[in-house]
């Protein structure tokens, strides 16, 4: 389908691509990964055309079509549907046809053309996408030009999505989307049956989806067979038999110098010290082990408040005379872990504004517990930096008491060395933004962070950085975003917001997913009224268990957080062992497997628990 041979790109004086290779099959799906700046939207601009290779070659197969996202729509006063149905160019093209009135043997051949092209559903099958991409029935005769970027954003995916091709090419697509259309999207690429190369920072998404995975580093591409995970591990372990042979390398070359210095110059020895220097020689350069990018963030540790951080009785809530949600019962203590999930606009954001204290409530009592701090991040707020400051004056500025090194070691705490914080903002790329923004929000020890949407520019090493510092902040957590795995791995406690209002979330996100993909279907596809009735009744046992179990499995999987967490320390460990012996890091590693060993025990017992209860 598409061979990249001995590929070389430069930008100026900077090298992207050198002698680069990779093969991508018919029907595979391949995830694009690497650090930001690697050059990964580059080899999509040069696989399009958009770009050319100063060296090398990229072949695609003869009549491959090729699909990606527009970054510009050309034509804004079209409605949506129109917009996704015109991106099959054969249709556009016979529908301006029958605007010139044609003869009637003309139009007897377009309207057979129409027919073999499956016209007669066209406009179901775009409008199902766009359902999916979040878009109600009356909104798909709206034109674009009354929708926001984000919106248009997904327009233009659902035109990607319809488009015909052979390959598509998607770069961040989940961007701009909610929890709701990711998990959608996601279903929808894993039954699309045509080759996929997709750049994302969404690991669940590359985990659902894809079967190879592209590694850009060094300038090169690296090709690994399996999902993100197994891409992780295999990299992990190529990465620590690096480090042995690297071991090796040193202790044998160590040895055989030894040997040189001590009998280069004594003649009976001389020409076995000439030998293991030849041996050394040959040996060559030392085995290169990759940097692997580390980024670690810190929240400072809150107050410990015994009270309810958050009370609300009956509280309404919304803009101006309109209100967004009404009804608002719950509590909120410092040890919660919260998700927010529903649709967008359905009012995750507004809740998340009220208990930041951004509006306030229109009715009903709300009740603060004394002493409150709370840290509220919202995307926008990064386009509200003075972009001529640098992070030390934005962090100096908000707390104007601290000494020099305490500032720098506060933005250091969430991957701001001193070289970036030095550097203006308006310089700094959309994750170090959003870094800056979480470090300016932690100033004050919060009792809870209200993050909305945290991740949007943030890649997978930041964001796995972000889970580990969730997991060790002994504050409260509300969490809206888009990221399932982030969701997965922190939160412990789902809310709904849906329907005006705020509820419990009874199960799990694995249940959550499949509630969206089944509202997601259409009526039609249900079957007859006795299959409804039958699975209706099914779904509705189905749920009991699952409210019965949640508690359980809730349980079973912060172990299995914990496990990830423990046996990560395990593997820096292990790793610092390998490099030499230190006796603390020794007994460190002692209790860590400790530690390991009773959480398995743990694991054991609860899910023989949930097993009996799931059989009885």
């Amino acid at each position: 389908m598409i061979e990249i041979s001995e590929l070389s790109y430069h930008i100026g004086k900077r090298t992207i691509f050198e002698d680069a290779s990779a093969f991508i099959g018919k029907g595979q799906k391949v995830g694009l990964v690497g650090l930001n700046g690697c050059g990964k939207t580059t080899l999509f601009k040069l696989i399009l055309g958009k770009l050319y290779p100063d060296g090398g070659r990229i072949s695609i197969s003869s009549g491959t079509v090729l699909a990606t996202v527009e970054q510009e729509i050309s034509d804004i006063n079209q409605s949506v549907l129109n917009h996704v149905l015109y991106s099959d160019k054969r249709l556009k093209k016979l529908y301006d046809e029958l605007e010139t009135n044609p003869s009637g043997v003309r139009l007897a051949e377009i309207y057979d053309k129409l027919d073999s092209l499956g016209a007669h559903s066209a406009a179901a099958r775009a409008g199902a996408i766009l359902g999916g991409l979040g878009f109600s029935n009356e909104e798909l005769s709206r034109p674009l030009k009354e929708f926001s970027g984000g919106w248009r954003v997904r327009a233009a995916l659902g035109a990607a999505l319809f488009a015909p091709s052979d390959c598509l090419l998607l770069d961040e697509p989940t961007n701009h989307l909610d929890l709701e259309t990711v998990i959608w999207l996601e279903n929808c690429l894993a039954k699309l049956d045509k080759t996929l190369l997709i750049v994302s920072h969404d690991r669940n998404i590359l985990n659902k989806v894809c079967d190879k995975i592209i590694l850009v580093d060094e300038c090169k591409l690296k090709t690994y067979t399996g999902d993100y995970d197994t891409y992780e591990r295999t990299r992990h372990l190529q990465t620590e038999q690096l480090i042995k042979d690297a071991k090796r390398y040193e202790e044998t070359k160590k040895h055989l110098q030894s040997f040189v210095d001590r009998f280069r110059y004594k003649a009976s020895k001389a020409k076995q010290a000439q030998s293991r220097l030849k041996m050394i020689e040959r040996m060559g350069d030392a085995p290169k082990i990759p940097l692997e990018k580390s980024i670690k963030f810190t929240f400072p540790q809150p107050q410990h408040l015994d009270a309810y951080l958050y009370t609300l009785e009956n509280v309404s809530c919304g803009y101006d005379e309109k209100v967004v949600l009404k009804d608002l019962n719950l509590t909120v203590t410092q040890d919660d872990k919260i998700a927010l999930l529903g649709a967008n606009g359905n009012g995750k954001s507004t809740l998340a504004k009220l208990l930041a204290g951004r509006i306030h409530s229109m009715s009903g009592k709300l009740t603060y517990a004394r002493k409150l701090k709370a840290g509220y991040f919202a995307q926008h707020q990064t386009e509200e930096f003075d972009l001529e400051s640098t992070p030390y004056e934005t962090a100096k500025a908000a707390m104007p008491e601290a000494k020099e090194t305490e500032v720098y070691t506060h933005l250091a705490c969430f991957g701001l060395e001193k070289n970036k914080a030095d550097t203006q903002i308006g310089k700094l790329s959309g994750g170090e933004k959003s870094r800056l923004l979480l470090s300016l929000i932690t100033i004050e020890k919060p009792n809870i962070l209200i993050l909305d949407e945290p991740t949007n520019h943030l890649d997978i090493t930041s964001r796995r950085a972000l889970i580990e510092a969730l997991n060790d902040y002994d504050g409260a957590v509300i969490l809206v975003t888009h990221d399932f795995h982030i969701l997965e791995s922190v939160c412990d406690r789902l809310l709904l917001v849906e329907g005006g209002t705020v509820k419990s979330y009874d199960g799990d996100l694995e249940d959550y997913k499949n509630y969206v993909l089944h509202s997601s279907r259409s009526s039609a596809d249900e079957g007859s009224q006795e299959g409804e009735d039958n699975r209706k009744e099914k779904r509705k046992n189905a749920a009991k268990l699952r409210a019965q179990t949640a508690p359980l499995r809730n349980k079973i999987k912060a172990i299995e957080r914990k496990l990830e967490v423990l046996s990560s320390q395990k593997e820096n460990l292990e790793n610092r062992l390998i490099r030499g012996y230190d006796s603390s890091v020794s007994i460190e590693l002692a209790f860590v497997n400790k530690e390991i060993s009773d959480a398995e025990k743990e694991w054991e017992q609860l899910s023989e628990e949930l097993e009996s209860i799931m059989n009885s």
